[in-house]
């Protein structure tokens, strides 16, 4: 497998600055020899400077800009020579091949998918990945399109994610893709990155971006949202009142206020669970008897 060389390449001001000379020293050689007086070498002459001027204009091929954050890689005929990373205008064999990779931090987000949750429920999901290049051989040699690869692992880690967990945990604790961003977050992470991984690719973010319910499911499964916080403040309000009810029975035995017998006692909680559980306000009903009245 090919990791990254970094190599140096010459600075190509003074280089360019010699070239430009040569070119000059060129063009005037051949204006010189043409307008020389010894006829049997003018030929020579002239053939030689054109020489020389090729061999200049040839020169014109090695130079290369390097812009911040951006890697060069660098071959000669097939074969990686090594990566140029220093920034600037450069200079080397003008025999080599030049590809620029950009090494800047770069971000997607992927297609909305339809999936099915780890229960079998259809929803859509999509995902943001923020990644960069590190390896620029790697990026080149070992995959036949970085960018396209990235996009298309990071769509295939990110379908697999969403059958691995379901959308809404049914048990505490449980993991899920609505309620543990955190942990789904880092798993996505990890495995897009064990997917770039052969491609020099290091993953810096991934998360989910979008997360419904498929429409055709989205309505039954509102209600049933709906439902389970329906039930679970029933419950809450119940727990509530029955502390409630307790508290005022000990409360009543304690300061001896009355005494109930067990179907006053029963009278008392009932009433009490009806004013404390009731949807509406209780209306009160005054006993202007005795209380067996």
């Amino acid at each position: 497998m090919l990791k990254e060389r970094v190599m140096e390449a010459w600075n190509g001001i003074p280089v360019l600055l010699l070239v430009l000379a040569l070119l000059v020293i060129s063009i005037a050689g051949i204006v010189w020899a043409a307008k020389s007086e010894q006829s049997e070498m003018r030929g020579a002459w002239i053939a030689l400077w054109l020489l020389v001027l090729l061999v200049d204009n040839l020169f014109w091929a090695g130079f290369f800009t390097v812009q911040p954050n951006q890697g060069v890689v660098l071959t000669l005929f097939g074969r990686y020579v090594g990566t140029v990373t220093a920034p600037g205008l450069r200079f080397a064999n003008p025999f080599y091949s030049k590809k620029p990779v950009s090494l800047r931090v770069r971000n997607f987000e992927t297609s909305k998918m339809k999936v099915n949750d780890h229960d079998g429920n259809p929803i859509e999901i999509a995902a943001v990945v923020v990644w960069k290049v590190v390896d620029t051989a790697e990026a080149i040699f070992q995959v036949d399109n970085y960018e396209n690869y990235v996009h298309v692992q990071s769509e295939a880690a990110v379908r697999n994610l969403a059958t691995a967990y379901p959308y809404d945990a049914r048990e505490d604790n449980q993991v899920s893709l609505r309620g543990s961003t955190a942990e789904v977050a880092a798993r996505l992470q990890e495995e897009i990155q064990e997917r770039l991984a052969v491609a020099g690719v290091e993953v810096i973010e991934a998360r989910i971006s979008y997360l419904a319910y498929a429409p055709e499911i989205a309505a039954a499964m509102l209600r049933r949202q709906q439902a389970s916080a329906v039930i679970a403040a029933r419950q809450k309000i119940v727990e509530g009142a029955v502390g409630m009810v307790e508290t005022a029975l000990e409360m009543l035995a304690n300061k001896n206020v009355i005494q109930l017998d067990g179907e006053q006692r029963a009278a008392m909680v009932q009433n009490l669970l009806v004013v404390l559980c009731g949807e509406a306000a209780a209306q009160p009903v005054l006993n202007t008897g005795t209380l067996y009245q």
